[in-house]
């Protein structure tokens, strides 16, 4: 009771008061009164059990709603692949072009519910089409054979497209855009399943940075693996055309929000700017 009057910035007597009254509403006694000490009931004890949680609940509800409305919290969700091969590399620009802003990122490939989720903007790869949210592309990308420089020498030099069918291939599993209709654009017939596929994109990259064979390279996320020589691109006017690209989206209505603003302004620069490095 002394606890409870300190935490309450109550008196001991009008908690004691509190606890009588409660007890006479319900019409059953919550504690067990003895000579130096009081105890719960069995009516005392599942009615704490069910306050604690209830009280929980109410706990963790306003802490979602305190972060929905935080005005500087900005939580950004994106997909896997795209997050480590081109977003978090860029992030500190964010941060310096908006101070204000306490930038938490959060990675999954699962779908975002913008109606429950405390996000504020989603990157996600697909097709523009996304259940109770406002999407719009912001890149859409090819696929090209890469390698690292190591498999490329290994392999005596990979000089025309017809030299692939000696090569393990690197899949990427869940793609439309794949070896088999790469093969099919260049005219050439398929030497079918010749190596490891992946669930990722980013993790078919490694593997071929790593020498494992050639990958499809999905131009955005191979961009900086090219440029700092881990790949090296092997037929770079034979692209095929992705039908999926790379969307911003966002709770509906949301678009004029002021965080939603600032992130949308800061990645359109970003993309301008890595388009610009690509055809550079």
């Amino acid at each position: 009771m002394t606890l409870a009057a300190q935490e309450l910035h109550l008196t001991h007597g009008a908690v004691s008061r509190q606890i009588k009254a409660l007890e006479d509403y319900l019409g059953v006694p919550l504690f067990r009164r003895l000579t130096r000490r009081i105890e719960l009931t069995e009516a005392g004890q599942s009615y704490f059990s069910t306050v604690t949680r209830l009280l929980s609940e109410l706990m963790r509800e306003s802490e979602e709603l305190r972060r929905k409305n935080d005005a500087s919290r900005l939580v950004v969700n994106c997909s896997v692949s795209f997050a480590s091969k081109w977003l978090t590399s860029r992030l500190h620009r964010l941060m310096a072009d908006a101070p204000e802003l306490d930038v938490h990122l959060e990675v999954t490939d699962a779908a975002v519910d913008f109606t429950t989720s405390h996000v504020d903007v989603a990157l996600r790869y697909g097709d523009g089409r996304y259940v109770y949210a406002a999407a719009e592309r912001i890149m859409n990308e090819t696929v090209s054979p890469v390698c690292s420089h190591e498999y490329h020498e290994r392999m005596g030099g990979i000089h025309a497209p017809g030299d692939l069918v000696k090569c393990q291939l690197i899949h990427e599993i869940g793609m439309n855009t794949t070896w088999e209709r790469w093969f099919a654009m260049m005219e050439l017939p398929y030497p079918g399943m010749r190596g490891p596929g992946y669930s990722h994109g980013s993790m078919s990259i490694e593997a071929a940075i790593r020498g494992a064979g050639v990958a499809l390279g999905r131009s955005v996320l191979v961009a900086e693996d090219l440029a700092a020589g881990r790949l090296v691109s092997l037929f770079p006017e034979a692209k095929l055309e992705v039908e999926w690209g790379y969307d911003l989206i966002y709770r509906v209505g949301n678009q004029d929000h002021p965080k939603v603003r600032a992130f949308r302004t800061w990645i359109l620069k970003e993309v301008r700017e890595f388009m610009r490095s690509m055809r550079g």
